[in-house]
């Protein structure tokens, strides 16, 4: 590796450690509306903070390496968008998203 790649691999990894507590943060939002999603109680603001968090998690999680992470969230973002989202494939889609982002959790 050069020494301009391991300066950039070194960067991004002390970025992910500094951003790693709103990447958390985001993934309880969408963790509250996966179960409010689930009682069918899912209301507009959680519904609107979800789908950010969700969009944001999408186009930040490539820059760090988590392709698959980007892929789930984007799927997430567009389910919340659309007019009847399921809570079961929610909290399937969440706890992939997790797993893709900190498998060790």
């Amino acid at each position: 590796m050069s020494d301009a790649a391991n300066k950039t691999a070194t960067l991004l990894a002390a970025l992910w450690e500094r951003n790693r507590p709103v990447v958390e943060e985001r993934l309880a939002t969408l963790d509250r509306a996966a179960e409010a999603l689930g009682v069918d109680a899912l209301d507009a603001p959680l519904r609107g903070e979800a789908i950010c968090s969700s969009h944001k998690l999408a186009g930040s999680l490539g820059m760090y390496g988590y392709d698959e992470g980007t892929r789930v969230a984007r799927e997430i973002e567009v389910m919340l968008a659309g007019a009847s989202p399921c809570g079961v494939r929610m909290r399937a889609l969440v706890a992939e998203l997790r797993n893709a982002v900190f498998p060790a959790s």
